[in-house]
């Protein structure tokens, strides 16, 4: 059966009111007005679904190969054909195309729990679903969607490449044979603002699984007779981190609720990348050294997680774009 985890989630979308709506199952009806509208991080039953499996799949299919990986460069042939298999590379393809029909949101929460095991293979699905098949559903002719998004859904893996000054994007599909020849073909589209949807992602699935991995150590470690998560000191600095990761969390989830509810979110996700991408920096740094000289070694997951995360202020726009950016919007609002 193709793509257990996702085809039934795209079915149940269609039944279900979006999170920001009434959300019956999650949110007390009590005499207030804002009783209707649901906090940022209500899911609707088929995210709440999908969060839970994608976060399965990818510590039991993705976690044993992390190390294999990262120590050999490349990709693992068994990952990338059980992301296929999961439906995880076609998460807003219509169903009749092979896709599994979800949200934009839903991709989000995907890239989100992929990250927090491994931020490469979170990079080859966001790609995929946020630019590749995107690109493709919005500036294809039928004729393109018919041949390229079943194929993309299934087996296809495609790739991009933004060319300056002009505001192209070649993008790139690669596929394999059954006789494991590799099949390329390269398609060039004029492009406005197709980079800025994917700005909402941010480094955030990243950071949580640094600290994930990190604070049950803190909790194990005894120095001066306790554990070092009883220090008082240490727990003023995890306190921290973690109300930047909530923070972080909120403006990721804010501007893909903006973006899916087809208001403007530019502004909103440049914030939310920006300070996704400055909170990664902060939270595997303070990791490093919550962990102590061990967390300099491959015993442990967090220094790959401390070398993943520079990319984060670099790629996508660097910092300083998001904040010029940012302080243009914010120029016209007071125009």
């Amino acid at each position: 059966m193709a793509a257990p985890l996702l085809r039934f989630f795209g079915k149940v979308s269609r039944q279900l009111t979006q999170p920001w709506c009434s959300c019956r199952p999650f949110v007390r009806h009590v005499s207030s007005p804002a009783a209707g509208f649901a906090p940022l991080q209500t899911y609707s039953e088929e995210e709440d679904m999908m969060r839970e499996a994608v976060k399965k799949y990818a510590q039991e299919r993705i976690t044993p190969f992390v190390s294999q990986m990262d120590e050999n460069s490349t990709m693992e042939p068994e990952v990338i054909r059980s992301l296929f298999e999961q439906g995880l590379m076609g998460i807003e393809i219509n169903p009749k195309y092979g896709g599994t029909g979800s949200s934009f949101f839903s991709s989000i929460l995907v890239i989100e729990e992929l990250a927090k095991v491994d931020p490469s293979i979170s990079v080859l699905c966001d790609i995929q679903n946020t630019l590749i098949n995107t690109l493709m559903v919005k500036l294809g002719t039928e004729e393109q969607k018919e041949k390229y998004l079943p194929r993309l859904a299934s087996d296809m893996v495609g790739g991009g490449v933004f060319v300056y000054p002009r505001p192209a994007l070649a993008a790139m599909l690669s596929s394999e044979d059954a006789d494991g020849e590799t099949r390329r073909s390269v398609h060039h589209q004029r492009i406005k603002d197709v980079d800025q949807q994917r700005r909402v992602r941010g480094m955030l699935g990243l950071a949580q699984g640094c600290f994930d991995h990190t604070v049950p150590y803190t909790k194990q470690r005894v120095q001066f007779g306790k554990r070092i998560f009883d220090f008082q000191a240490m727990q003023h600095q995890i306190s921290h981190v973690a109300t930047q990761l909530e923070a972080a969390r909120l403006l990721t989830y804010n501007a893909a609720r903006l973006r899916e509810a087809g208001r403007p979110f530019i502004k909103e996700a440049c914030m939310a990348k920006y300070f996704s991408s400055e909170v990664a920096t902060l939270t595997t740094s303070k990791c490093i050294e919550w962990m102590g000289g061990v967390g300099f070694t491959k015993d442990y997951p967090i220094e790959k997680y401390y070398r993943d995360c520079k990319i984060g202020t670099i790629y996508e726009g660097t910092t300083n774009i998001q904040l010029s950016t940012i302080a243009k919007y914010i120029g016209q609002e007071y125009d």
